[in-house]
């Protein structure tokens, strides 16, 4: 009995030693500059700075080498910036912030579908599948893989079609990072109006395919005071450096394809 309990206290003692010993060896010292960055940040680790993660950002931010800006984390945006040029000790340069818009309008009432898809449940799968459900290829395949990537709870499925909400959206551009068809567009939140439509198909096809499907008919281009509309390869887009948000393409859109918030 005594022998074990002695034999069971050399190992724990020796287990012990050894720890301490290896602990010694394989201690990694502390960046405090990468604390205190990474506190500054929101902790989202979505991914829109580049890195993997508000720990890889504020790694790389730890650094000072001049090679990574202070001001890429959109979800924490001035503020986070601001705490990073103080810890930093650099001027703060501002941040831009953007927001997400779809660039589809076809739901289960507006787009024709042409096929019952019965399998995995996900945009990806269902896009390598003759491109989805639709007959147009181009447009929102309302599976969900953007509202699943979306930490922030800014994307929601309505009947089939992807939909943003501004108010929650932070400009991460997560949704647009897995989106097959590549809807998403990160456009200024400043700006208001936007096309929502992908499709370069010409207008003729475009009416028997989707009821809400830009038809490249340029009315938009020739309302627009201010240059900011160009209709190209039969889809209309709008610069958001010459956009003034007035609205009237919005209003003289035969299929009401401009949105405008």
């Amino acid at each position: 009995m005594l022998q074990g309990i002695l034999v069971v206290s050399g190992v724990g003692l020796a287990a012990g030693v050894l720890l301490v010993i290896a602990s010694k060896f394989m201690f990694v010292p502390v960046d405090e500059t990468a604390e205190k960055v990474r506190a500054c940040l929101p902790g989202a680790n979505c991914g829109a700075c580049g890195f993997a993660g508000c720990d890889g950002y504020a790694d790389a931010l730890s650094k000072r080498d001049g090679t990574v800006k202070p001001n890429l984390c959109t979800p924490g945006g001035e503020a986070a910036a601001k705490g990073i040029c103080e810890v930093l000790g650099i001027p703060f340069e501002g941040v831009k912030a953007v927001k997400s818009v779809i660039r589809c309008s076809g739901d289960f009432d507006t787009s024709v579908y042409v096929m019952d898809y019965e399998g995995p449940k996900t945009c990806k799968a269902c896009n390598a599948f003759y491109q989805g459900r639709r007959s147009c290829s181009h447009g929102c395949l309302g599976y969900g893989d953007c509202a699943e990537a979306c930490k922030f709870g800014a994307l929601t499925i309505q009947n089939g079609l992807a939909v943003v909400n501004r108010d929650l959206c932070t400009g991460c551009g997560a949704c647009a990072k897995v989106c097959p068809n590549h809807l998403f567009e990160m456009i200024p939140d400043t700006s208001m109006v936007w096309v929502g439509c992908a499709s370069h198909d010409k207008g003729a096809y475009t009416r028997k395919v989707c009821q809400a499907g830009c038809i490249g008919c340029m009315k938009c281009q020739k309302t627009c005071e201010y240059g900011a509309i160009t209709v190209t390869g039969n889809l209309a887009h709008i610069d958001p450096e010459k956009c003034t948000n007035c609205g009237a393409c919005v209003e003289v859109c035969p299929v009401h394809v401009i949105h405008k918030v």
